[in-house]
């Protein structure tokens, strides 16, 4: 378990799925966490709940990442509440499907608007906001910003063309910003999730046959918990990981492995 005791993080898009439960794992290493949400104003709240009762510290943080003013916003409500910001988690994210030559402008615009703009939007505030305080006291780094991103920053996924260039996107700005950030003691770094159980895939993983077919993706065997995120993303926050920037640590039970050329070489 990390060590993020008293660090202040804010998790952008963090009322459900994968955001959730990186939420609900900083809360239990000691983090006082902002739960962001844009819509769904109930959960995040049920998600503050939960981390209270486990005996945390956390607020919900009302935003859209694709607003700048909203971000800043964001950031402020942080700030007002623990007096700093050590971390951000940059998971806010949704998808827009469509056969490629079908795919609207409106339908690449509203992917590319929160998934790529939004993770801008939210690592630049982060980096302003960390070089205008000072480092916190017994911690390395001036400050962590994990980008959430998929393994389709590396997989072509075609009928999803805006959803793996704005994660191919994430990729390359994290790597970017991590390049000239170092030099401040910022660090900056990603996990790529695979197939996580959540509710925005449960109609795959919750039919037999979409499930079964899923799975020969995954030399694993297995799809992927939210927690499984959650443990990677408290690690590259804390100290534990001070030595790690510019990179992307995938967690998908190997899918990146590209499983279809197992016995056909």
């Amino acid at each position: 378990m990390a060590d993020l005791q008293d660090s202040a993080v804010l998790v952008t898009g963090g009322s459900s799925g994968i955001g959730e439960g990186v939420a609900l794992r900083l809360g239990r290493d000691g983090a006082r966490v902002g739960v962001g949400y844009h819509s769904g104003k109930e959960r995040a709240e049920d998600v503050v709940r939960r981390i209270e009762e486990a005996g945390g510290t956390a607020i919900a943080v009302p935003g859209n990442v694709a607003d700048e003013d909203e971000v800043s916003d964001a950031f402020g409500t942080l700030l007002d509440a623990y007096g700093r910001v050590d971390g951000v988690v940059v998971n806010a994210g949704l998808q827009a499907d469509a056969p490629d030559a079908e795919m609207s402008y409106e339908e690449w615009r509203k992917v590319l608007s929160v998934d790529l703009d939004g993770a801008f939007l939210c690592a630049r505030e982060a980096l302003r906001r960390f070089e205008g305080q000072s480092r916190r006291g017994g911690v390395r780094a001036h400050g962590s910003i994990v980008f959430v991103t998929s393994v389709h920053q590396f997989i072509p996924w075609t009928g999803h063309a805006n959803y793996a260039a704005a994660k191919g996107g994430a990729g390359m700005l994290m790597r970017t910003l991590a390049q000239g950030a170092a030099e401040r003691k910022i660090r900056l770094n990603a996990v790529a999730p695979g197939a996580i159980k959540t509710p925005i895939n449960e109609e795959v993983w919750n039919d037999e046959d979409k499930r079964r077919q899923l799975l020969e993706l995954i030399p694993y065997g297995r799809l992927g918990e939210a927690e499984d995120v959650a443990a990677c993303v408290s690690w590259l926050l804390s100290d534990e990981a001070d030595y790690v920037t510019g990179t992307t640590l995938t967690v998908d039970g190997g899918m990146a492995l590209y499983p279809g050329f197992i016995g056909n070489g």
